[in-house]
């Protein structure tokens, strides 16, 4: 798939695999909706952010359009962010999703080839072929049961939401409209695999997980790696295996 390197499950390598296109040319063209739920940034940040914005020769930043579903931005801010996971908040203005998007495999989900060419990193003491940097992923599947109670499932991931941005490390969260089967797929991303695992613990986020086992058919995680390496344009995609993840 241009724009992102998709490698399967394999030992670490300490170099950058070379990038490999994938060619998908039946694949439906992303969407803009829903759109991803990204984190406010520290509030020293967003202001030096606004200035960026007017100054920078990069591509302004679509403004996102509120979500179709109940939840919209927080209101607390991340406690802190780095460079390049500034780097990649930025280029996730641009995520769009695929019709189908709930049953195709996570990889065809988005267009990574945008997101990719909308990276723009200032990290340039790292040399070319090094690792720039990784964040933790996690996929969430799932389907509703007919007559579960929405309110009390979307209050419930609102206060997690908000919790998992005020104790920090979610970079983005997006979740679908559920399809017509019922079937839905969310997502976050996070600056390391760390900051998941807190996050995990949070009493809102305990709450929502139980709201959740009581209201789906089913849910399913998949968990994978996004790693940008200097100079390579395209990010690379894998399965996690085992270990610590970012920083």
């Amino acid at each position: 798939m241009p724009g992102l390197t998709l490698v399967p499950v394999q030992p670490h390598t300490s170099s950058a695999p070379a990038p490999r296109s994938e060619g998908h040319d039946q694949q439906q063209e992303p969407r803009a909706l829903p759109p991803p739920l990204l984190s406010a940034l520290p509030a020293s940040l967003s202001s030096r952010e606004k200035h960026h914005d007017r100054s920078s020769k990069l591509a302004a930043l679509p403004k996102l359009p509120p979500h179709p579903d109940r939840l919209g931005p927080t209101a607390t801010r991340l406690p802190d962010i780095d460079p390049a996971s500034l780097s990649l908040h930025r280029a996730l203005h641009f995520l769009k999703s695929r019709k189908g998007f709930a049953t195709l495999s996570y990889p065809e989900v988005f267009n990574w080839d945008e997101i990719s060419a909308a990276y723009h990193s200032d990290l340039d003491k790292i040399p070319d072929g090094e690792l720039e940097r990784e964040w933790y992923v996690v996929a969430f599947r799932s389907k509703r049961k007919p007559g579960s109670d929405s309110a009390a499932l979307y209050d419930a991931d609102r206060l997690a939401h908000e919790e998992a941005v005020q104790n920090g490390g979610l970079i983005m969260y997006w979740y679908g409209v559920p399809e017509a089967s019922g079937d839905n797929l969310a997502t976050c991303i996070w600056q390391s695999r760390a900051h998941a695992i807190a996050a995990n613990s949070g009493p809102h986020h305990i709450k929502a997980m139980r709201l959740a086992a009581s209201s789906f058919e089913y849910y399913t995680f998949e968990r994978f790696v996004l790693r940008k390496w200097k100079g390579v344009t395209d990010l690379e995609l894998t399965p996690y295996t085992e270990g610590p993840v970012g920083w």
